[in-house]
């Protein structure tokens, strides 16, 4: 994992090519396994978070932050990129992006009713918004993803259990869903990624894996989130869950019916997603079996 330190000196700097207060102190944020953050308090009691972009190129950052704004200014509870004096919303510095956003107070979403309700609510409006030009067609941490593994242990005669299990189940799943209905969808709703208050949703966050998608596939993928307890689902999350989205945007029975294998495949993705960090790019940490969670639920009886 790659990570910035920043000093005082360091967030005056950026600051200095804003209009924003001065700065009084910096705290780093935890979180984050592709960038580094702080939050800086400012001289008008407001409050920023400074993010270095460490493993992103200028490119994708700009794609992000623009498609950031366009979801703010659509209406999307996520804090929008604060511009600099420029007009740009990134700043480099030491061949790095760095951007400022507000801060937004709270903690991470639990998993209660008013709580999943209020994002289910929330997701399905995200679903109805109308994709912006330029979005994404692939699902980062999907196919894509699965073929690079495949690649990797191709050229380098490593075939686990796990890659092999994959292969297996993603060959099942391929081109099943062709005829869902798609659009925005934020591909990665894991309560890291959900800042909530007095059980509802102040703020939705990290949109890196954002995509023009299949919507129930990202419907079940906050479910794989946020719906399980001691490693078993619990239906009530996911009825809390289902009422608040269908309250905005009713599910057709296509998708109803597709939900298991949706299910499936984001779980499969998930661990595709931690066997890719924890195995293969930063080995031999205390994350490196966390993959095996999600594959210890395939076999799980669903409340769908």
């Amino acid at each position: 994992m790659a990570y910035t330190e920043v000093s005082l000196a360091d967030a005056l700097e950026v600051i200095d090519s804003t209009n924003l207060s001065d700065i009084i102190s910096i705290q780093k944020l935890p979180g984050g396994w592709a960038n580094s953050n702080y939050i800086l308090q400012l001289k008008d009691e407001n409050k920023v978070v400074l993010k270095i972009w460490d493993e992103q190129s200028i490119e994708e950052v700009e794609y992000l932050l623009n498609m950031t704004s366009y979801l703010s200014n659509n209406g999307v509870p996520t804090p929008k990129p604060i511009s600099f004096n420029n007009g740009r919303l990134l700043l480099m510095k030491n061949n790095l992006a760095w951007s400022l956003l507000p801060f937004i107070e709270g903690n991470w979403l639990k998993s209660n009713h008013s709580s999943l309700y209020t994002l289910g609510q929330i997701q399905a409006n995200l679903h109805t918004i109308n994709s912006p030009p330029g979005l994404k067609k692939d699902f980062s941490m999907g196919y894509k993803l699965f073929q690079k593994l495949f690649t990797i242990a191709e050229e380098k005669d490593e075939w686990t259990d796990f890659l092999f299990l994959l292969k297996k189940e993603s060959s099942k799943l391929e081109d099943s869903f062709e005829d869902l209905p798609r659009g925005i969808i934020h591909g990665d709703l894991f309560p890291d990624n959900v800042i909530g208050l007095n059980d509802e949703v102040k703020s939705l966050l990290d949109f890196e894996e954002m995509c023009h998608g299949i919507l129930a596939f990202d419907l079940v993928m906050t479910f794989v989130g946020f719906g399980w307890e001691n490693n078993f689902p619990v239906a009530k999350h996911w009825f809390s869950l289902l009422e608040g989205y269908q309250s905005v945007r009713k599910l057709t029975e296509q998708e109803i019916s597709a939900l298991p294998d949706l299910h499936r495949l984001a779980t499969l993705s998930i661990a595709a997603w931690r066997y890719w960090q924890f195995v293969i790019n930063l080995p031999n940490t205390e994350h490196t079996n966390r993959y095996l969670e999600m594959i210890d639920r395939l076999d799980k009886q669903l409340p769908f």
